[in-house]
């Protein structure tokens, strides 16, 4: 066993530990913190797939995103209280049918396609044609939509405090 597959195997089981504590846990900032981690196990397996500007996207979009997620599952539930969640019910038969029917088109669709067309051996130049676009051509609406997050985290902020109050 090389160092890739033992590196890819340590990536891949902190993506399916942190999975399942997401999906199992009953606290908000324990599942968040958990999807953190597993966001950047998958970061960790695109880069080892040399998807460096993917593993990058994953770093900026979600793992910034996730921070978010904390901040308002914290300001958002706090109140929260005296909700009874329920988590006893849960449904094998749909879940089976649907792990079933996932597995058999990801099966069939990895049987029937030729990955060397899928991805081509030049895939420089479309990450340099996409930074490009994003610097020159989109930076107005790139920075607009920073600009409204950044209104829309202040905007909770706001909301959260006036009602504690």
């Amino acid at each position: 066993m090389q160092l890739y597959d033992i590196i890819f195997y340590l990536f891949a089981l902190i993506t399916l530990a942190s999975a399942l504590i997401v999906v199992s846990s009953k606290n908000i900032v324990y599942s968040a913190f958990s999807l953190l981690f597993t966001f950047f196990g998958v970061a960790g397996i695109y880069v080892l797939l040399n998807a460096d500007f993917i593993a990058v996207v994953q770093l900026i979009v979600y793992v910034g995103g996730i921070l978010i997620l904390i901040i308002f599952g914290v300001m958002l539930t706090s109140k929260i209280t005296d909700v009874q969640i329920k988590s006893e019910s849960i449904q094998i038969l749909p879940a089976t049918i649907a792990v079933g029917i996932f597995a058999g088109i990801l099966t069939a669709s990895l049987l029937k396609t030729d990955w060397r067309v899928a991805f081509p051996a030049s895939h420089d130049q479309t990450i340099f044609t996409i930074g490009r676009q994003l610097i020159t051509g989109y930076v107005l609406p790139f920075e607009l939509a920073g600009i409204v997050l950044l209104i829309a985290l202040i905007g909770s902020v706001m909301i959260a405090r006036k009602e504690r109050s």
